[in-house]
């Protein structure tokens, strides 16, 4: 009795397809845009928070003067620039330039840098300590919580920059570097309306 040959079996040679890809093609896109839908979230309960106080008492802000202009206004000229250089080294990611992509990075650490260092006036400029009253607290919390997604950010800038220069490099770090600037917007948007509730908030009446 005559054996039956197997079927062949298709096969698709795809070795030289890339192993990244930006935007939503790429699983770190999906994790960023959650995490910033999380993080947005919590932006906003404590925006929330700061109105269901401010509108339970009968004077706001509680004996304590409204925050000095001048540092929130000039981080806010800070981080609306930052975002130059941010687009900047987006785009070299996604045409895989990795000199001019290292370079952007830097110039973005260095804004971000400065804005940190403003920031540090303008807590020592709110003109009440975070323990004096629930006026003093939540505007404390609502700039404390923004710093700190500032902060983490520059360290990952930081360290995507080095990882550039010195390496070990693999071609996702391009994914890393869009994500990243991604990120950086979320941070420079969400400020907007952080300084419209710390600074102008308390000049109008409730």
């Amino acid at each position: 009795m005559a054996s039956i040959a197997p079927a062949a079996v298709d096969t698709l040679d795809v070795a030289g397809l890339p192993t990244f890809g930006f935007s939503i093609r790429s699983l770190m896109w999906w994790a960023t845009a959650g995490l910033m839908l999380i993080e947005g979230t919590a932006f906003a309960i404590a925006v929330a928070i700061y109105f269901y106080l401010r509108d339970i008492n009968a004077s706001w802000p509680l004996n304590a003067p409204p925050p000095d202009w001048r540092w929130g206004t000039l981080n806010t000229l800070v981080l609306t620039l930052s975002m130059i250089p941010n687009q900047f080294a987006k785009r070299a990611a996604q045409r895989q330039d990795r000199r001019a992509a290292r370079l952007w990075l830097v110039v973005c650490l260095a804004f971000a840098v400065a804005f940190i260092a403003v920031r540090a006036f303008e807590f020592a400029t709110l003109n009440v300590m975070w323990y004096a009253n629930a006026y003093g607290s939540i505007v404390w919390f609502v700039l404390g919580l923004h710093t700190t997604h500032l902060i983490t950010d520059a360290i990952e800038t930081a360290i995507l920059a080095a990882l550039l220069y010195l390496g070990p490099f693999e071609g996702k770090r391009f994914v890393d570097v869009s994500e990243n600037a991604l990120y950086w917007y979320f941070v420079v948007l969400s400020w907007l309306p952080i300084y419209a509730v710390i600074y102008i908030a308390p000049r109008l009446q409730p």
